[in-house]
């Protein structure tokens, strides 16, 4: 996800939320109104992701302006991380996490508008449905000294640190280079791989019931 990412986003976000937001098999007919292929799951070894019933607050907000949220589980798993990192001399950013199935929808929509080919937004946003994003248990990482989602991550201590330790906390790198979805190699994005069973709530709500970590801006 380049620079233009969150310019597009930020151009088309009013549009995405104006509206109560759609079912996700009416996002997956509409990323097929794109021209997304209908085989698009298949060919490039991707799962529908479904969005959690409940998420909360990691502190502070994205580029967008709206709070930052994870699972519960997910959400504590970060924590945890960061704080270790921070004991290692390492500071941990949050850039995205939950992002909503209509959300991107509209990335895809605004690259298209502003000229760029189906193919070439595909390689680096999947299609509406199939984020991990819409998980609550995706994380784009940054860190002071290098710009936010860019390929110079790898380049940074922090990324040396995840790439020894993220596993301890159950996150993973989704999409290393060559990676079997055709998408571009992304450094900054990690996924949490925990259990949160014991976090299925009861009924549909949102909570921010966690203490944001310290020096989360």
């Amino acid at each position: 996800m380049p620079r233009l990412f969150f310019a597009l986003v930020a151009l088309i976000h009013a549009a995405a939320f104006a509206a109560t937001p759609p079912s996700p098999e009416r996002i997956a007919e509409a990323a097929v109104r794109l021209g997304v292929p209908r085989d698009y799951a298949s060919v490039r070894e991707l799962s529908s992701v479904h969005e959690p019933r409940r998420l909360v607050s990691i502190g502070g907000r994205d580029a967008l302006g709206y709070e930052q949220r994870l699972t519960p589980a997910a959400a504590r798993a970060w924590t945890r991380m960061r704080e270790a990192a921070a004991r290692d001399g390492v500071e941990l950013r949050a850039v995205s996490s939950f992002r909503s199935i209509q959300v991107q929808s509209a990335i895809v929509r605004g690259k298209l508008a502003h000229g760029q080919t189906l193919d070439a937004v595909l390689r680096v946003n999947t299609a509406p449905g199939y984020s991990e994003h819409h998980s609550g248990r995706a994380i784009d990482i940054t860190t002071p000294g290098y710009a936010p989602v860019e390929e110079e991550f790898e380049r940074s201590p922090a990324f040396a640190w995840l790439m020894k330790n993220a596993r301890s906390y159950d996150f993973s790198l989704s999409y290393p280079r060559g990676n079997p979805h055709g998408l571009a190699y992304e450094p900054w994005h990690w996924c949490w791989q925990g259990d949160d069973s014991e976090d299925a709530p009861v009924e549909t709500q949102l909570a921010a019931n966690l203490d944001p970590p310290a020096g989360v801006h």
